[in-house]
Parts: C-alpha cells; structure tokens; sequence
C-alpha cells in the first residue's frame, strides 16, 4: 500500500477496496436445490456458475469476488441477477464518484494480486478484512474512470467474440473431419451422403462405394521402436542428446521440449535419431493416451526414440501418412486402441506393434481423394491457428493497456492521441 501511495498520478488517489463499496458475502445455498434449467445462475467459489436456481439474492450488474476454492481471488461481472453463495463476495453500494465498470477493470487487472491474499492449505479462502484492506489508485474523476473502463471493455468485447468464433469453427471442425474421414469427399468437392452418392456395408457400418476397410497393417512398410536407456528426468540442453518422453508425442504438434538428457553420448545410436517428417506414435501411456500420434515437422539434431515410441514408415502410394495421421485421431480408432491396450496399471497402457498393425481403418482407395480430405482438413486448422493467434495478441494488447492505464501511467487523453497520430 505504501508503494502505491509514493506512485500516485496527478488526479488519482489511492483507495481501500472496503472504502469504496459495501462487501457482501454470501448465503451458502443446498446443491440439491441446483439444476441446469434454473433461471438464474448459482455463484459460489469457482470460476463458472455452481449451477442455477429460480432463487436469486443479488441483483443485476454486481461484481463479485470468489472467497474461498482453488479459485479464491477470481473477479468476475454478473449481468443477470445472482444467487451469491457461501464462497462468494458482493460489491455493493458504490461509493459516489466511483465508476463500477472501472472498478471491476482495476480488479481485473489486480487479480493476481488479490489472490496472493488466500490463506488455509485444505481450502483456501480470502478473509473479508484481507479483502476490504486492499488497496487500489482510482482517478478522481469518473469520467476518466469511465474512458478507461469504455477503452477496456472494447477489448474485452474483441477477446470474447474472438473466443466465441473459437468455439464454434472448433466444433465446425470436429463435425467436418467425422465426415471427411467417414464419408469422404467426391471428384466435384462435395461430401458424400446416402441421398446423393452409392454406399455399401462394411464391418466398420455404412461406407462409400468407393472406399474399403484394410487392416491398417496392410499399409506400413516399417515400424521402429528406439532403445531403454537411463536418463536423468532433466530436459536436454542445445548440444546434448536427448531421449524424447511418450509425452513429446502429441497430436497437437510434436513437443520436442518432452524430452531426457542422455548423459552418456556414446549409448546414442543414429539410427533412434528423430527426423523431419517422422509419423510417431506412443506405444505406452494412459489409457487415454496410448496410441497417441504426431508428424514431426521440424528438425531436430539430437533427439531420439524411446523404447516407449514407435516410428512408422507407410506405403504413401496406398495411404497417405496425413491422412493416417487424421484418423488414427477418430473415435473409432480410439475405441480399437484402448480395447486392444493392455497392462495391469491404470497409469501405464501398452500397445503391441501387432495389434497396431490389426486396426481396421475405412479409407477411399483412391490416394487423390486422401490428399483433397487432408488438405481441407488443414485449411481449416490454419484457420483456427489464426485465430488462436489473433487472441493471444488480444490479450497482449489488454495486458499492456491495463498496465498502463490502471497505474496512470499514460492516460486517457494521451492514449487517445497517440492512437489518431498512427
């Protein structure tokens, strides 16, 4: 508190949290009482809503705090009217001259800090004086509260469109690879269907006419597994070797990163190197996650195989590796990985290269057709990646803007300057 006293801007002044509002904590309701199709939202210590309730004990436009959970310190701003539970902070009652959309911007942006105020090992929680004695720098006048609070919410407003626009292409992908890598796609670009096209019967169900169902052993021309060495569970340096973790292997991308140092260089066999181009997949892990994929697409001079990691090498004439690559992800492979996985131990399952080469896979016989599925596929990653991208920058920008606008480090007017002079 003192430093911020020593920093406070020209026109600010610095304040306690329970000086400027009234803080209300809330009535713990029965989880029985909670359902899905409730009117109004239960909020309680998490980051979502406990549930939801036709009851409702706070009103509209409140900003709350959670108080206790692994989320103790979370900000958060109601739109609707609210149940407030147990483990939840009202700010009520503003103090006159004080912006409520600033405010939960100057929380927002302090949320780290509130959360360092948790006390208790089993359930953390954040006692209410901790909460009232937390200090923040307020400018004196509202409307500059206001042109701050405006300039950060349109962020917040890009961050979540972006978010949202997320959501749903991920959900378009998902829909559009089941019917890609089921269905397929024909010469004119367009995904079969029953109505439109010739299908037959299959032992994986309905497929079309110009597709077959192959053990997806028919199709490998190798697979290679590299050695059990002893490593040191300590990531490999720039000009060390290391021996890459079932971890590393990953459909999202290859994480190179996952990784052990090989202490003893002379035990590093070329032959384990990991290259440009690899299909790997994990032959041990969880359940979830044996059998897991990647391509890797990079170089990377010093990594080698595991024992618990297999290097397949494929008849691209007959199937593309992408393509593999794309359905050994789908739910009906997944089924056949984790029924033929076996091993005691919940944590560590195994899949022998034998069962591996027995998964039944439908693909279209003609290799273009593959190319067009995956190419599609990959046109619409690109797009997700872009978008994921535009929303770390989003969040960059709020960052930065938080930063300087709620210590009063450049202000309001200035910001807007320096914005009509780019």
């Amino acid at each position: 508190m003192a430093e911020m006293e020593m920093n406070v801007p020209e026109g600010w002044e610095s304040n306690k949290l329970g000086a400027i509002c009234k803080i209300k904590k809330g009535i713990q309701f029965n989880r029985i009482e909670l359902s899905d199709a409730g009117m109004y939202p239960c909020i309680n210590g998490g980051i979502t809503p406990s549930g939801y309730s036709d009851l409702w004990n706070t009103e509209a436009e409140t900003i709350t705090i959670s108080e206790g959970g692994n989320s103790c310190g979370f900000v958060n701003y109601l739109t609707s009217k609210f149940w407030s539970g147990g483990h939840c902070y009202s700010l009520l009652d503003l103090k006159k001259g004080i912006d409520k959309g600033f405010l939960y911007q100057a929380l927002k942006g302090r949320e780290s800090l509130i959360m360092d105020l948790r006390v208790g090992s089993g359930l953390p929680n954040i006692q209410q004086k901790a909460i009232k004695e937390f200090g923040l720098l307020v400018p004196k006048s509202a409307a500059e509260q206001r042109q701050i609070a405006r300039i950060l919410s349109k962020v917040d407003e890009a961050i979540s469109q972006t978010e949202q626009l997320i959501a749903k292409y991920r959900r378009l992908k998902t829909g559009l690879m089941q019917d890609l890598l089921t269905k397929g796609i024909d010469a004119h670009g367009n995904i079969r269907s029953e109505e439109t096209h010739a299908f037959k019967d299959s032992p994986l169900g309905r497929i079309p006419a110009e597709w077959e169902v192959s053990g997806f052993g028919n199709f490998i021309l190798g697979i290679e597994g590299g050695k059990s060495l002893e490593c040191p569970n300590i990531q490999a340096g720039a000009n060390q070797f290391g021996i890459i973790k079932v971890s590393a292997i990953n459909r999202k991308g290859f994480k190179a990163e996952e990784n052990k140092v090989l202490l003893n260089e002379h035990l590093a066999n070329e032959k384990y190197l990991i290259n440009d181009g690899d299909f790997l997949i994990s032959r041990a892990n969880t359940l979830n996650l044996v059998g897991e994929v990647c391509i890797v697409e990079g170089k990377y001079r010093k990594l080698l195989l595991s024992d618990k990691s297999l290097r397949m090498t494929l008849n691209e004439s007959k199937m593309l590796k992408y393509f593999a690559f794309h359905v050994l992800t789908q739910p009906y492979l997944r089924v056949q990985i984790e029924t033929a996985a076996t091993g005691s131990s919940a944590s560590m399952k195994n899949i022998s290269q034998a069962s591996i080469e027995k998964l039944q896979i439908k693909y279209p016989t003609d290799v273009s057709e593959q190319g067009r599925i995956v190419e599609i596929i990959d046109k619409n990653q690109r797009f997700l990646e872009t978008l994921t991208s535009g929303l770390a920058k989003l969040h960059a920008q709020k960052a930065g803007l938080m930063q300087d606008l709620l210590s009063g480090k450049v202000r309001v007017g200035q910001l807007i300057r320096e914005t009509a002079d780019v």
